[in-house]
C-alpha cells in the first residue's frame, strides 16, 4: 500500500464487514475442529473448510493467493507457517497450526489457531499456553496513539523471558479490502517504535514462536516453512480494529473452543 499515509483507516460500516468475515474465519476453523483427530489428513481437513467457506457466500482468499495452491496454511510440529495441506495424516502428540483467510463481499478476515492432536508434550503444551498468552499481550498494546513497536516489544520480550524466540522473517500486517495491507507488524522490536496506530486501523497480529532459535528455513516448494532446528512452532493470530483506549478482536476462538472443550493449552 506505499507509505504510511496511505494506510487504509476503516469506518464503522466497513469494519462490520470485515467483523463478518473475520467470524466466519472462526466458523470455518470451529467446523474443521470437529473433524480433527488421528490419522486425518491435512488434504481432508482443507477440504473440508473449502466447502465449507463457499457454502456461507464467501471465497478462500489463500487459494491461488500468490500462487499458494490450497485454501488453507496448515503447519505442523516444526513447520511454522504456510505448511501445504497434503496426505499427511495427523499423528498422536502432533501439534497443528491452520491459518485461515476469506473474502466476503469485498472484506478479509484472518486468524489462526493451534490445535493439539491427542496427548501432546508438556513441553508442546507450554509453547501453546504462553504463545497464545504472547497474541493477548500484543493486542492489549494495539490502540489510536500507540505505536508498531509496542505491540512487537512486548510479544517479543514476553517470548524471550519464556526461553523462547519469535521469528523474525514473517510478521502481521494490515488487513481489509486485501490481505496484507500496510502497516507490517513484526513480532520484535522497541517500544515507541515505528508508526502510531490510528483510529479505524485493523490490523492482524500473529506472534509465531519457536521453541528453539528464531532462524528459518523454506522447503523446496517455495512455501513451507520450517524452524531451522527443527524444534516446534506455534502460530496464533486475531484481526483486530485500533481504537482509542484498546483494540476490538474482531475474529474469534469461542467456536474452536467450544468444540475442543476449551483452550488447546
Amino acid at each position: 500500500m506505499g507509505l504510511f499515509k496511505t494506510i487504509n483507516q476503516y469506518n464503522d460500516t466497513e469494519v462490520a464487514k470485515i467483523r463478518e468475515s473475520s467470524l466466519l474465519v472462526g466458523k470455518t476453523l470451529a467446523e474443521i475442529a470437529k473433524h480433527i483427530r488421528i490419522g486425518v489428513t491435512t488434504m481432508e481437513l482443507n477440504k473440508i473448510a473449502d466447502q465449507f467457506i463457499r457454502d456461507h457466500g464467501a471465497t478462500p482468499e489463500f487459494k491461488g493467493y500468490r500462487g499458494f495452491p490450497e485454501s488453507l496454511c496448515i503447519s505442523v510440529n516444526d513447520v511454522v507457517v504456510h505448511g501445504i495441506p497434503g496426505d499427511y495424516e495427523l499423528q498422536d502428540g502432533d501439534i497443528m497450526a491452520i491459518d485461515c483467510g476469506v473474502k466476503k463481499d469485498g472484506f478479509i478476515g484472518d486468524s489462526a489457531y493451534t490445535f493439539a492432536i491427542g496427548t501432546i508434550s508438556e513441553e508442546a503444551n507450554r509453547l501453546l499456553r504462553v504463545t497464545r498468552e504472547w497474541l493477548d499481550l500484543g493486542i492489549a498494546q494495539a490502540f489510536a496513539g500507540s505505536s508498531v513497536g509496542d505491540v512487537s516489544y512486548a510479544i517479543q520480550q514476553h517470548a524471550e523471558k519464556n526461553g523462547y524466540s519469535v521469528v523474525r522473517d514473517l510478521c502481521g500486517h494490515g488487513v481489509g479490502r486485501k490481505l496484507h495491507e500496510k502497516p507490517d507488524v513484526p513480532n520484535f522490536g522497541r517500544r515507541g517504535s515505528g508508526k502510531q496506530f490510528k483510529d479505524g486501523t485493523v490490523i492482524a497480529i500473529e506472534p509465531m514462536v519457536n521453541q528453539g532459535v528464531y532462524k528459518v528455513t523454506v522447503d523446496n516448494d517455495k512455501w513451507t516453512i520450517r524452524t531451522a532446528d527443527q524444534k516446534l512452532s506455534a502460530h496464533y493470530e486475531h484481526t483486530v480494529v485500533v481504537r482509542q483506549g484498546k483494540a476490538e478482536i474482531l475474529s474469534s476462538f469461542e467456536g474452536i473452543e467450544s468444540v475442543r472443550g476449551g483452550r488447546e493449552a
